[in-house]
């Protein structure tokens, strides 16, 4: 599992708290420091079953100058400013390892991810244990 957080968002911190208290085991990346590239962006956005002008920060958007269309046309547009401008990302945006990708800023949402990583990792042991057998 993978977060994108900025550790200064309560939104992040309390994703993080609730990841920690599921015992999910997740990497942190500080997408500000480390910020995604449009290929991870478009996977990603294609993953939520979004348009990338949906995981915008309305506010942010218009402060870094992020003012496109939002359809079809200029969809490679907002992924490039996206990634060139990712204070304007929604956060935070967590990947389970079987794919599930949610903006994690709800309980129902922050569930999901969960669910699904806590269900991979029991279908991981049942594996290895069948395997072991």
């Amino acid at each position: 599992m993978e977060i994108w957080l900025n550790p200064a968002c309560s939104k992040c911190r309390t994703a993080v708290a609730e990841l920690d208290a599921a015992g999910v085991s997740y990497v942190v990346r500080r997408y500000l420091e480390d910020p995604p590239t449009v290929d991870e962006l478009r996977a990603t956005v294609d993953r939520l079953g979004l348009e990338p002008w949906d995981v915008a920060r309305p506010a942010e958007a218009a402060e870094e100058g992020i003012d496109l269309p939002r359809d079809a046309a200029a969809r490679e547009a907002w992924l490039a400013a996206l990634a060139a401008h990712p204070r304007a990302l929604q956060r935070p945006i967590i990947t389970a390892g079987d794919g599930t990708t949610v903006v994690g800023r709800d309980p129902d949402s922050l569930a999901a991810v969960i669910r699904a990583d806590t269900l991979r990792a029991d279908t991981i042991r049942a594996d290895i244990t069948t395997a072991e057998d």
